[in-house]
């Protein structure tokens, strides 16, 4: 279950981190007001999947899916560049994020 709280918990950091971009600077009130529950619960369920697993795993997992995620988030909804270079750099984190999934022991 650590596992299921970790993956939502990393799409909340994607969602909240897009709410904060929506929120002009936190002048908007509805986008504000998701930054402000979608990052509680992400953080909630973030301490959850950390009872189990290991630091540098939920915590390593959390932040690659919230960069992941946010990143083809820009490129997909928000029109931010989709070079190369960009996509090579995304696959990396990705990488990571598998690398940590495979090796835990949780």
């Amino acid at each position: 279950m650590a596992w299921v709280y970790l993956i939502v918990a990393g799409l909340m950091e994607v969602g909240w981190a897009t709410a904060m971009k929506y929120s002009a600077g936190f002048t908007r009130l509805w986008p504000t007001v998701w930054t402000i529950v979608l990052s509680l619960a992400s953080f909630a369920l973030l301490s959850q999947a950390m009872k189990s697993l290991p630091l540098g795993t939920a915590y390593g997992v959390w932040t690659g899916i919230g960069a992941v995620g946010s990143a083809l988030m820009g490129i997909l909804v928000l029109g931010e560049p989709r070079d190369a270079v960009r996509l090579v750099c995304i696959a990396m984190i990705l990488a990571g994020i598998v690398g940590l999934k495979v090796t835990s022991r949780a």
